[in-house]
């Protein structure tokens, strides 16, 4: 088995990123409520796939489940891996899957009406995020120890990989990503010995790029990306809240009805939990409701919580009635 070339972080270390928090039923529970035109969700899994028994027809009916066996086809001596970024480098591959296509990591949820207008216009994805100036943390060792910025750091390898320097760079923002499959797919041809070095660690290393992270800057360098015109995202990350009243984060969950959200991130919903006991019922009403698993339940689930990424497809053209 490989070894990582750097001793792992805090953020690889985390146990939440491994145990199942049923964040998934969620998710698919949301893309049911809020964006019924998708008409394939793939997810991709590592051995046993989520037990969806207890969710609707409707759903199940749209899920299809892929290995990583088969997006790593060709690189099977990387397998088994344990990480997200990985995955997400090569989960274009998926066989069937639509040219403008969806990224959900399972711990996004949708909060309100999603359309197709929102997330392509036309064939350009709307991105959503901002334009940072990252290039103090690239010179500083001592931010590559602090997990809170290894998004950041994975940002930066990402715009240089298009060949763009920390100091301006359009960071992100964990919500859906739009996204086009013959972009990944060049993009893969024209770095290849990259991708393959970023799929290499079995587990997210500080060396590796953000997948979603190059292919906006590479749209935006060939114009073709439009940006969205409001913040209608919602990031819960992890360790926020802690140190201050609980009332304060669990007010972020209630004001998602009233505010312009859309999306919904919990990096770490044990950790939430913790802080906001009731944050599951209040996700689940936030997502429209809906019959979504609960922890008193054990589903059958991925072995790995990275393996649970998800890459709903979207449909070329207007969405079906």
């Amino acid at each position: 088995m490989g070894q990582t070339p750097e001793r792992l972080g805090e953020n690889a270390r985390n146990p939440h990123r491994w145990e199942s928090a049923d964040e998934i039923y969620f998710c698919l529970q949301s893309i049911h409520n809020h964006a019924p035109w998708i008409r394939t969700i793939w997810v991709i899994v590592d051995g046993d796939a989520p037990d969806l028994t207890g969710m609707a027809q409707a759903i199940r009916a749209k899920v299809r489940i892929v290995s990583h066996e088969e997006i790593f086809a060709g690189y099977a001596h990387v397998l088994p891996t344990f990480n997200s970024i990985a995955i997400e480098s090569m989960m274009w591959r998926i066989d069937g899957l639509a040219e403008r296509f969806l990224y959900f990591n399972d711990d996004v949820f949708l909060t309100a009406p999603l359309t197709p207008q929102d997330v392509f216009d036309g064939v350009s994805p709307v991105l959503r995020g901002g334009w940072r100036d990252y290039s103090g943390l690239a010179a500083d060792p001592a931010a590559r120890d602090d997990p809170a910025l290894f998004n950041h750091f994975m940002q930066i390898n990402a715009a240089a990989l298009c060949g763009l320097g920390a100091d301006n760079i359009f960071a992100a923002a964990h919500a859906v990503h739009p996204m086009r499959r013959s972009i990944m797919a060049a993009l893969f041809d024209a770095r290849t010995a990259e991708f393959e070095a970023n799929i290499t660690p079995r587990f997210r290393t500080l060396a590796q790029f953000l997948p979603q992270a190059a292919h906006n800057h590479w749209c935006i360098l060939a114009d073709e990306a439009v940006f969205a015109p409001a913040r209608d995202h919602l990031h819960i990350r992890s360790g926020q809240g802690n140190g201050e009243a609980p009332e304060r984060t669990r007010g972020l969950l209630l004001d998602l009805g009233r505010t312009s959200t859309r999306m919904l991130c919990v990096n770490d919903l044990p950790q939430l939990e913790a802080l906001v006991p009731d944050a599951r019922m209040l996700i689940r009403e936030a997502i429209g409701g809906g019959l979504v698993y609960s922890g008193e339940c054990e589903p059958a689930v991925n072995s790995s919580k990275a393996s649970s990424a998800l890459a709903p497809k979207v449909t070329d053209g207007p969405p079906p009635i």
